[in-house]
């Protein structure tokens, strides 16, 4: 469905994205995965012939990019930001990017309730864009990058800023649409989501660090996780032990990576010799979030 190979862009002396080769099937839901600037949106905007590669080769929907382009209806594409028409109501703007797919004005209508109806839109058609929730707005971008119907959907960080509840809602929309067949390639940083993906690529810095679906990647992971319930303190000291790899809040626990799970009695001593009481020690599965951390030294989302 879409495969690149060396894909790289830079600019000037920036290269935001460094020799990428990924390959995506039909029907997947893949998820592009990385902290901010790690160079999933300027990827995105290459797949969909945005902008120009500085070198490298992509091929979607099993054509070159420059042939695949020529038949746009085939893709749809929901950027990073709310862009649509703020001053146009939610009908008129499905009207608006309908006929920018050259759909006429009876196929719009028909589809629209259609999707307007699987998203919960339907009772706003006549609201302005501009006095929708955060999540609703979300939902009306990706209604509008469903009119024409495409065989796949390119998401840029589509949930990024909505509320819990609405990322559940618009993730359930994306399960039902692959259901029914669509490829669905997705950014996101909430680890969460990540998880729900059947493939998922960590990008950091430009380059693709580790591609797999959650369950292989969380059983390459090389360490024991210990976690470690003491309140909210901050156990980064651990990190002086010698059997001690990386220490890191997990929400309002610590997680302690080491080689060996025995090493929890040597952090029990360490904690009772600081006149830490009442801490818990057991070890847990690495999450898709101890993996983010580990590859890229940053807490996510």
């Amino acid at each position: 469905m879409i495969e690149t190979q060396a894909l790289t862009k830079a600019f000037g002396s920036l290269t935001a994205v460094n020799e990428v080769t990924i390959k995506i099937d039909r029907g997947d839901i893949f998820g592009l995965v990385g902290p901010d600037g790690a160079g999933k949106t300027t990827l995105m905007r290459m797949l969909c012939a945005l902008i120009t590669p500085t070198s490298g080769d992509i091929k979607l929907l099993d054509q070159d990019i420059k042939d695949a382009k020529k038949s746009v209806e085939s893709y749809g594409y929901m950027p990073q930001r709310f862009s649509l028409y703020g001053d146009l109501t939610v009908m008129e703007n499905i009207n608006f990017f309908g006929a920018m797919y050259k759909l006429d004005r009876r196929t719009i209508l028909l589809r629209a309730d259609e999707i307007l109806d699987m998203t919960g839109l339907i009772k706003f058609k006549s609201r302005l864009a501009d006095n929708l929730s955060g999540g609703m707005k979300q939902k009306l971008a990706l209604t509008c990058s469903l009119v024409a119907r495409p065989n796949m959907l390119i998401l840029d960080e589509p949930t990024y800023g909505v509320d819990p509840e609405s990322r559940k809602d618009f993730w359930r929309i994306l399960y039902d649409l692959n259901k029914n067949g669509m490829t669905i390639l997705v950014s996101t940083s909430y680890m969460d989501e990540a998880e729900l993906c059947k493939k998922i690529a960590f990008m950091d810095k430009g380059k693709i660090v580790i591609v797999g679906s959650p369950g292989s990647i969380r059983r390459q992971f090389p360490y024991k996780i210990l976690e470690i319930k003491a309140g909210r303190q901050d156990l980064a000291f651990l990190n002086e032990l010698e059997v001690v790899k990386d220490t890191y809040f997990y929400g309002d626990k610590s997680h302690v990576l080491v080689k060996q799970a025995e090493a929890s009695d040597i952090i029990a001593e360490n904690l009772a010799d600081r006149k830490i009481k009442n801490f818990q020690i057991r070890e847990v599965p690495p999450s898709i979030e101890d993996v983010f951390v580990m590859l890229t030294g940053k807490e996510a989302v």
